[in-house]
């Protein structure tokens, strides 16, 4: 519809979040389906590695494209965890040093 390079999902969980950030009350409301559905994670899995065995052929093909990107995402992924990391701590140490100086 709007021809976003980006996918559904992907918009969904960040209109989530957004509303999450907005509406506390939300994020609780949310929390045990969101628990439930951790609980059960490897399951989503499934059909990702099905579509990778029927399409193994093509894969094949662009093998070195599909490692690459593993490689990249995986490397970015962990960079970012860590920079927003290091950030939220700074961010608790800063309220912790204002409490005590109170």
């Amino acid at each position: 519809m709007f021809s976003l390079p980006v996918r559904g999902p992907v918009i969904g969980m960040l209109l989530l979040f957004t509303f999450a950030m907005f509406r506390p009350s939300a994020a609780e409301a949310i929390e045990p389906t969101a628990l439930e559905l951790l609980r059960h994670l490897s399951l989503l899995f499934i059909p990702a590695g099905v579509g990778i065995m029927v399409c193994a052929q093509a894969v094949r093909g662009a093998a070195l494209a599909v490692i690459a990107s593993l490689v990249v995402s995986t490397t970015l992924g962990i960079a970012v965890t860590a920079l927003v990391t290091r950030a939220l701590l700074r961010r608790q140490r800063g309220h912790e040093n204002a409490g005590e100086s109170a």
